[in-house]
Formats: structure tokens, C-alpha cells, sequence
């Protein structure tokens, strides 16, 4: 009965979830077009820490990329309900907490504890713990735009959250939140695109709150990374949405994520988390290639994903490790990487040779050269030989003397003289 009610509530943000009745808070709110209800700030129970890796995650196995970067020097930011920053997960990862609603710090609904801590939450396996986040080494700025509330379509808190992400020097923007689309929100959108920062949002579910399913924004807008749930097998699940323009896409359902109070929801589904996991491999970017602009961070990722698997799964499932390791032509040589890179993982399906390979291969062409030219001169000296009774044989070249000069002693060669 607790993981049903923990997937219910892990629906948040892309797949509102139903407020109770409106209570005041007695605090002061940006300013809205319309009212906006409030949750109560009590998330379920968590369960206990998972005891094997998740699924996703050994999907994704990101963990491949660390020995090139963990998100060193990155900066995300979180746009979401808030996030536990003393969950064991988030602990330290947190450098700002910014509460846009006027109901504090805390994380009323869960939502914005599992997307913080799938892009930066740390890794704790050397204490058997099998779940960590993307980028464990990036840092958060968390920005509580909500309070279990669903974002009302032109309401101001969003485009505020993004300007204040983009001025504080966020390097990638995840927003797990389908909203309607509205001037200052694409205003604020463009705004954080000209600060170079790479912004990630999730595509949509199926389920919005008038019960027509629409377009889903920021998601929509042009150079937003608009990303979709993928299952294990690739193909989009049956709650993503279908009218949103679709980028990439990532693990979706069933997606095991860190909850406030310590514990963790094994259930949660739903294109924010498949977002998360996208602002993680951007993060991962962003520390291997700091030179990228943001659109070229956007190119790299949908490059080298692992493709189209049908409608409305874009670029197909995400894929961290040739995102931080491949080899792309239209970035400019040497120019985006803090250091050399190394032969990426899968990019070819013929690796580039190594210098011993080379040096072999120069070896054994020579040797095959040296028997061919051996096997033609026994060709000839073997029978010449055989009729001269091996004795030696006189200069091939006869070279004038004088008729006093003595004949040079032989020259033990076979019968072949120094011409």
C-alpha cells in the first residue's frame, strides 16, 4: 500500500497532483494571475534504501563517464518543490536553497528531493548504498517554485526561477514541470539561453490538469532539451506525453529516488525524473568540454544517443558515456576539452589503432617483404649452385684489369661477387 501511495505522489510536477482545498499561508507570494492552492507540507513515509542498483541506472551506467568527470566546477539548477538537503543523498550538494512560494525551505511533496538527487545526489556506495546520482561531484541551486501545487499557466514564479538560475551562473536548468506557454516564460527561457546555460525540461505525461493533454512548456520551446520516459527495452511508456516536441529521452518509470525525511520511493514515474537524468549527462558535459556553448552541449547529447525507437521518443535513450567521450566533427579539434580525450567508448565500430599496433603491423609487412625477396634469391642461387658443385663462381660484372693485376681471392659468397 506505501509504494502505491509513493507513485501517486512521484507523479508531481509533470503529472499534477489533485490539492486539497486552498488554506491561506499568511505569507506573501510573487505575483499570479490566478490563485494557487497549497499542500499540505507532510510527504509520505519513504521506504528503506534499495539493496541492488536500479534499474536506470544500470542502463544508463553513467558511472562509466567518472573516470573522465564527475561534474567538477557545474553548477544545475533545480526548479522544482524543493529539495531535502539533509538527506544523506544531498548532503553538502545543496549550495543555495531559494523558496520563491513563501512556505520555506522544505520539500512538501518529495518531487524535488528525487530530481536533485538523481543529477547530484552522492555517491555512497563504498556504504552499500547501490543509488547515486548522475553527477555526483556538480553542485545545486534549488529553487522551490512550488508547494505541491501545479504551476498555473502564466504564473510568475517560473520565468522568475529561470532569470535568478541564469543570473546566479547555473551552467544547466532542470525544470520537471509542465506548464503552459506564456510570453514571460519564453521571455525567460531566451534569457537563460543567452547566459549560455543548457536547459532541460521534462516533455510532459499524458495527464494534465484540464484532462486535454497539450503541449507542454518550457518543453516546447526551441533549444529546450524536451525529454521523454523511456522504458528499459527504449520505447517510450504509455504516460508520456504525445504532444510535445520530444528531444531525447531516459528512464521513466519505476525509477527508484531518494525522499524527504532519509528514506526513498522505489516507484516513482514520469518524464521529470527522465529529465533529471538528461541535466546529470549535462552536467557531465559541461565539466569535460567547458569551452561548449550551450546549443553545442544540446548537439552533443542528441548525437550520441542511442536512437529513435518510434513516435515521440526523439533522439532515442540518453547516453552519458559517448555524450562525455565521443569524438564529434563539427566541434572544433582540440578546442572543447580541458585535456586530450582518449579513445571514446563506442563511437566506432573500428577503434583507431595504438602505436604498438601500427609498429606490429610495420614489423610483420617488412618481414613478408624480407621471405619474398629471400624465397626469389634461393630461386636462383640453389640451381647455380647445384650445377657448379658449390664451388665459387666468378663476378657477375666483368670489370677491366690490368692483365699483371692477381685475380682477388674468392669471396665465399655463393658465387655471387661484389659487384
Amino acid at each position: 500500500m506505501r509504494a502505491i501511495e509513493l507513485k501517486a505522489t512521484g507523479l508531481l510536477l509533470a503529472m499534477p497532483l489533485l490539492a486539497p482545498p486552498p488554506s491561506p499561508s499568511g505569507t506573501p507570494r510573487p505575483p499570479s494571475p490566478s490563485p494557487v492552492t497549497q499542500a499540505p507540507c507532510d510527504p509520505p513515509r519513504g521506504n528503506r534504501a534499495p539493496f541492488s542498483e536500479p534499474w536506470a541506472q544500470r542502463r544508463l551506467a553513467f558511472q562509466r563517464a567518472w573516470p573522465f568527470t564527475r561534474g567538477e566546477g557545474v553548477t544545475v539548477a533545480v526548479i522544482d518543490s524543493g529539495a531535502d538537503a539533509t538527506h544523506p543523498m544531498l548532503a553538502g550538494r545543496v549550495a543555495r536553497s531559494t523558496d520563491l512560494t513563501g512556505t520555506g525551505d522544505r520539500d512538501c511533496a518529495g518531487h524535488g528531493t528525487g530530481v536533485a538527487a538523481l543529477i547530484a545526489g552522492r555517491d555512497l556506495s563504498a556504504r552499500g548504498l547501490p543509488l547515486t546520482g548522475v553527477a555526483p561531484a556538480s553542485r545545486l541551486l534549488v529553487y522551490k517554485q512550488q508547494n505541491g501545487d501545479h504551476e498555473e499557466k502564466g504564473g510568475e514564479r517560473l520565468p522568475r526561477a529561470i532569470r535568478e538560475a541564469a543570473d546566479a551562473g547555473a551552467d544547466v536548468i532542470n525544470i520537471s514541470i509542465a506548464a503552459g506557454d506564456s510570453p514571460a516564460l519564453e521571455q525567460a527561457v531566451r534569457y537563460a539561453q543567452g547566459r549560455n546555460a543548457v536547459i532541460v525540461a521534462a516533455a510532459g505525461n499524458t495527464t494534465t490538469p484540464d484532462g486535454a493533454e497539450g503541449p507542454s512548456y518550457p518543453a516546447s520551446y526551441p533549444g529546450v532539451v524536451s525529454v521523454a520516459s523511456l522504458g528499459e527495452d527504449g520505447q517510450r511508456v504509455e504516460s508520456s506525453g504525445l504532444r510535445s516536441r520530444v528531444d531525447v529521452g531516459a528512464p521513466g518509470e519505476g525509477i527508484t529516488v531518494p525522499w524527504p525525511n532519509g528514506g526513498f520511493n522505489p516507484q516513482a514515474q514520469g518524464t521529470s525524473y527522465a529529465a533529471a537524468y538528461v541535466s546529470g549527462t549535462a552536467a557531465l558535459v559541461r565539466a569535460r568540454h567547458p569551452l561548449l556553448r550551450q546549443d553545442q552541449v544540446v548537439h552533443r547529447i542528441l548525437t550520441t544517443a542511442d536512437g529513435n525507437t518510434g513516435t515521440a521518443t526523439g533522439s532515442g535513450m540518453v547516453n552519458p558515456v559517448q555524450a562525455v567521450t565521443a569524438l564529434i566533427p563539427e566541434e572544433a579539434a582540440g578546442t572543447a576539452l580541458r585535456q586530450p580525450s582518449p579513445r571514446p567508448a563506442r563511437l566506432v565500430a573500428s577503434p583507431p589503432e595504438d602505436g604498438r599496433t601500427h609498429d606490429r603491423a610495420v614489423v610483420l609487412a617488412a618481414g613478408a617483404l624480407g621471405l619474398a625477396a629471400l624465397a626469389a634469391l634461393c630461386g636462383v642461387v640453389l640451381p647455380l649452385g647445384r650445377r657448379r658443385g658449390w664451388r665459387p663462381g666468378k663476378a657477375v660484372i666483368s670489370v677491366p684489369r690490368d692483365e699483371d693485376e692477381p685475380v682477388p681471392p674468392p669471396s665465399g659468397r655463393g658465387g655471387i661477387g661484389a659487384s
